[in-house]
């Protein structure tokens, strides 16, 4: 045993190298699985490709103007920090586009082979469209591992192992940057279409969704790919590097001196990449209904996952680890693993009962509509509010629990552990767009009725996905941020001799000043992200009401409209509108900075009180966006009137008012955390 511990412990970042290589493999076979599966009649592979071509041209447009502010910032910190940490900010930054690049290029070629399983049958149809999701899980996941491995063990090698940890927070900056402006342009794109087509299309002039009628068809299936596919992609890929950097961050700066502790993040991270293999495997077998099946392969992740924790802890920390004057066994530790893969799975199940329509919170938003337009808006707002309860109360016990068990690393290990599992879960939610698209695929291609019922139902399943993943995603940055906020501080104390014996007292002033000025942030972040995607919907409005007055022979089949303006109203204005709010969170952080009464004790309560808004706004902005969306779906099935009645078109209002909630403003909240909270710690040395 002593010899495995030895040679997990020399191996262990090498190890999870080779798993994050396999896992990437395994994303290659089945992107050839994908490829090679028909895409359907001349007609469809048109419109796909139409989709395919605004959403490329999107995202090169969209890497252009983030490049030119990367590069800002790159020159800044070779000059003002350091060279390695500016090299990892370009490497964090270039991994994070290329996720998102993929993932989007993933989702358009399976959305049309989904449309075609369809045709043959609905299990067909969701291993398809879990398999497309699955190659951008699998690439997320092992592209983080390796970039953060590389990096780390390059680094280390080049110019020391403190200097190498460092280093890696500018990695984390470059990936969650890139990420909030890839979730801020893509989810102002997609919403700004989809509200758009919407409000002109269903309310005004009784089309079906993703009738190719409308104008803004064609920018709304775009919108899916760049806003759930390429933004989702780079969000989980910095939450998933952040993570696994702050736990290395904290094993190194509270625990100094014991390798092991920098090495178990990088072990937890390499076994879950088998783990989300055996759950994708999983679901490519499972026979039943696409919602037990998809649960199914998480399941099957997770407990593949605490199977190889038990002796990948007990080898690495054979005696276990002295915190604060304390022994903690290796059971400890793995129990502070565990924790991760039960608040993931805790998780899942909370936001899956407020977003899915087989529940009561959904179908109060549906009856509700009943009643109007405004009851449909005042329950769907309760239930987003409702949905912040039992998450929040469930990470304060995760909180207690990890920090019982191992301190503060504690903590920092039960969040890899729990973002280990974004291979499966992201699986999930990009299962949901591709879905999305392959209905409307099905849809302007005059398919069968029977075609579009196996997509509408997936579809729904899909939604209540994404809005289980986004759940996931932010419970898990409310936790990685508390973790990288215990690394500001043990840094500033580490730095500073001023600050050693330093602890942050809610009875000094500044510190509740900067809580207010950290809980202000999110609403202002958000408040602009909304803005955004209003003034572009109501561009996208008016363009499809004048082309459908311009031509009349739309309405009849006669003329086609003109798909490309839409897509380039709402491309220049993601491009535009996404720059201002991305960088409020640097605005903020460097301007306390820089203010010399406020300084270090102010930002450290900024950090906490972002996090603590951050999270609440953010989890019931996705969790009532979700619902408002399943309400309407949850009609459209027939109930309550079926489609065309007075209950629908409310739904469809509260449908639009969630589409910015769940897909622009709420996910954004999660990288914008983060953002914060790295840019202070990499700020120490410059200001303080």
């Amino acid at each position: 045993m002593i010899f495995l511990a030895l040679n997990l412990l020399d191996s262990g970042v090498q190890l999870s190298m080779l798993c994050a290589v396999i896992g990437l493999i395994f994303a290659f076979v089945l992107i050839a699985i994908v490829a090679r599966s028909p895409s359907g009649n001349e007609r469809m592979r048109q419109i796909s490709g139409a989709v395919q071509e605004g959403a490329k041209a999107y995202l090169n447009r969209q890497v252009v103007t983030i490049s030119v502010i990367a590069v800002i910032i790159f020159i800044l910190l070779f000059i003002f920090k350091d060279h390695s940490t500016a090299i990892g900010f370009v490497v964090g930054a270039f991994c994070s586009l290329s996720a998102g690049f993929i993932g989007m290029r993933i989702a358009v070629i399976a959305n049309v082979r989904t449309t075609q399983a369809a045709s043959v049958s609905r299990t067909n149809a969701l291993r398809m469209a879990f398999n497309g999701g699955a190659v951008t899980g699998l690439l997320v996941v092992g592209l983080a591992l390796l970039a953060v491995s590389i990096f780390y063990t390059l680094a280390n090698k080049m110019v020391g192992h403190d200097m190498a940890i460092r280093s890696l927070v500018g990695l984390a900056l470059g990936a969650s940057l890139i990420s909030v402006f890839a979730r801020l342009g893509g989810g102002i794109y997609t919403k700004a279409a989809d509200v758009g087509a919407d409000l002109v299309g269903k309310l005004e002039q009784g089309f079906e969704e993703d009738d190719p009628r409308n104008p803004a068809t064609i920018a709304d299936n775009v919108g899916d790919n760049v806003g759930d596919c390429a933004g989702m992609a780079a969000d989980v890929f910095e939450t998933y590097a952040v993570s696994l950097i702050g736990a290395i961050l904290v094993g190194a700066l509270t625990l100094v001196g014991n390798p092991a502790v920098i090495v178990y993040p990088f072990v937890l991270g390499g076994i879950s990449v088998l783990g989300a293999i055996c759950g994708v495997l999983f679901v490519n077998v499972a026979n039943g209904k696409p919602a037990a099946v998809l649960m199914g392969g998480v399941l099957t992740s997770a407990i593949i996952s605490a199977i190889l924790f038990w002796p990948a802890t007990h080898y690495l920390f054979p005696t276990g680890l002295t915190i604060a004057g304390a022994t903690r066994t290796p059971t400890q530790l793995y129990l502070a693993s565990v924790i991760g893969l039960v608040m993931t799975a805790v998780v899942v199940a909370i936001t899956n009962y407020y977003t899915s329509m087989r529940y009561a919170p959904v179908q109060k938003i549906a009856r509700a509509s009943e009643t109007g337009h405004a009851t449909n808006i005042i329950a769907g707002l309760a239930v987003g509010q409702h949905a912040t309860a039992l998450p929040v109360g469930f990470i304060g016990i995760a909180i207690l629990l990890s920090f019982h068990f191992a301190g503060l690393y504690g903590i920092a290990i039960a969040v890899m552990s729990m973002l280990s599992m974004a291979g499966i879960i992201i699986s999930l939610d990009s299962f949901g767009p591709i879905t999305d698209n392959a209905g409307g695929i099905a849809v302007m291609s005059n398919l069968p009725k029977e075609v579009r019922a196996v997509t509408d139902q997936l579809d729904a399943v899909g939604n209540t996905m994404k809005a289980v993943t986004k759940g996931y995603a932010i419970a898990s940055a409310g936790l990685a941020a508390l973790v990288l906020f215990g690394s500001y501080v043990e840094e500033l104390r580490a730095h500073n001799v001023a600050y050693a014996e330093f602890h942050f007292s809610l009875t000094e002033p500044k510190v509740i000043i900067g809580l207010f000025l950290g809980g202000l942030l999110p609403f202002i972040f958000t408040a602009f992200s909304m803005d955004a995607v209003g003034k572009a919907a109501g561009a996208v409005v008016r363009e499809v009401r004048r082309q459908l007055k311009a031509k009349p022979g739309i309405l009849t089949g006669q003329d086609t409209p003109d798909y490309g303006t839409c897509v380039d109203i709402v491309t220049k204005a993601a491009l535009r509108e996404m720059i201002v709010p991305a960088l409020l969170p640097l605005v903020f952080v460097v301007a306390v900075a820089i203010i010399k009464p406020l300084g270090p004790v102010v930002l450290g309560g900024l950090l906490v009180g972002t996090i603590v808004t951050g999270l609440f706004v953010a989890i019931a902005m996705t969790s009532g966006g979700g619902a408002w969306d399943n309400a309407k779906k949850f009609i459209e099935e027939g109930n309550l009137g079926g489609k065309g009645s007075f209950a629908h078109a409310a739904s469809v209002t509260g449908d639009t008012v969630g589409d910015p909630y769940k897909d622009t403003a709420g996910p954004a909240i999660n990288p914008m955390i983060k953002v914060v909270n790295i840019v202070a710690i990499l700020i120490i040395p410059i200001f303080f």
